[in-house]
């Protein structure tokens, strides 16, 4: 009997301490794009895209002159000077490839590296309004999470921008 007394006892506990635990959500994209900083980081890498396209550009058109004068004088060219001319234009494709891809590695580059330093701050923001309001857990609401409780968890992202000073 005391036994049974006991497990009551510790179960209705139990239930008070689960009940008392504070859940959390936050939809950081929603943060993240309402950020100066982001607009900032975002103005640059188009920026920067801009650049490296209109470079991509200069080389294409760039080769499609030298493919048209080449089209043009081919059947009066000698084999060597043919041959010599063909490989400047397989070059010339070869290097816009290879510039391709070294733009967008370096676009990619730069995008992490200024979206680290945002997604450092805003998860330095939930971490203090977690620690705060005393919450167990703030999930993100985007993280692809089959279910959130949107009545059983509180919607901290308005807190999160007040804590960074967002409006």
């Amino acid at each position: 009997m005391k036994k049974l007394i006991l497990c009551a006892i510790c179960a209705v506990c139990g239930f008070t301490t689960a009940n008392a635990q504070k859940f959390g959500h936050v939809n950081t994209q929603e943060i993240i794009q309402a950020m100066p900083e982001y607009n900032k980081a975002k103005s640059e890498i188009d920026a920067l895209q801009a650049q490296y396209e209109a470079d991509l550009k200069s080389m294409q058109d760039e080769l499609q002159k030298k493919g048209e004068a080449f089209e043009k004088e081919q059947a009066t060219l000698p084999d060597n000077i043919k041959q010599r001319r063909q490989q400047e234009l397989q070059d010339m494709y070869t290097k816009i490839q290879q510039s391709y891809q070294d733009n967008q590695q370096a676009l990619q580059k730069a995008s992490q590296e200024k979206m680290q330093a945002i997604t450092a701050k805003v998860l330095d923001a939930i971490k203090a309004v977690g620690d705060a309001g005393g919450y167990v857990i703030i999930n993100e609401i985007n993280a692809g999470i089959p279910y959130i409780s949107t009545t059983l968890s509180t919607d901290v992202t308005a807190a999160v921008k007040t804590k960074l000073g967002l409006k």
